[in-house]
């Protein structure tokens, strides 16, 4: 049963969406190459829609709702109220093959993905897909584990770096910038991941790929200059 404290339906939220646009910042998602041309996107703020996700509380069914309406900020929203305990390896996928702009990517995986039981098998199924923004969610989820997952060993994020080295050439903008940050959350976990994601680093650092070249020096400038 949905935890909250009235009743949202999916025409509701979209109203209450409507009332929350601004043409403003709509112009600003554009400079910040958030794709608003594949949806329907109105000009919503992510504040505003976290707002707006506590007073819906946790509720699947409208999450799944929400997504099938396909305006922007509402898939968006859906990550934001969906419960990971019911979210299913087939709706990982479905929504996945959906992703058509990196914020929708990155706030699905960062706010539902990487919580589900399924995040670390689907990170390294993603890697491998040649569909720009699914693959590009493998390694967001690689980089959100790394910070979210607590539970997580050394061993299973050093179990990354093959998939990490061998998709470094992808020259894809969105694909690249998630493979270095895969590897520079990874590094941040801790002193041990440091070491081995510096030295994956140096490695990539002299490809003769352009790509795998700029993942591995942005990654080694960011890692030899963390504070202690």
């Amino acid at each position: 049963m949905p935890r909250n404290r009235q009743s949202f339906t999916s025409k509701g939220v979209l109203n209450e969406l409507n009332l929350l646009k601004s043409t403003e910042y709509l112009e600003g998602m554009k400079r910040f190459g958030i794709n608003t041309t594949s949806t329907i996107t109105l000009g919503v703020s992510i504040p505003k829609l976290r707002k707006l996700s506590k007073k819906i509380g946790t509720d699947h069914t409208l999450s799944i709702q929400l997504w099938n309406t396909k305006v922007h900020e509402a898939m968006i929203l859906a990550a934001f109220i969906d419960d990971p305990t019911l979210v299913t390896e087939e709706q990982m996928d479905r929504w996945a093959s959906d992703f058509s702009s990196w914020d929708i990517c990155d706030a699905v995986c960062g706010n539902l993905f990487d919580k589900t039981e399924y995040a670390y098998k689907t990170a390294r199924k993603w890697a491998k897909e040649s569909k720009e923004f699914k693959k590009r969610a493998g390694f967001v989820l690689m980089a959100e584990l790394a910070v979210h997952n607590k539970k997580m060993q050394n061993t299973e994020f050093i179990n990354f770096f093959d998939l990490i080295e061998s998709e470094s050439i992808d020259e894809r903008n969105f694909v690249k910038k998630a493979v270095n940050w895969a590897l520079r959350q990874i590094g941040k976990r801790n002193e041990t991941l440091k070491q081995e994601s510096i030295a994956l680093a140096l490695k990539l650092s002299r490809s003769e790929s352009k790509s795998a070249k700029w993942i591995g020096n942005n990654a080694l400038y960011e890692l030899n200059n963390l504070k202690k």
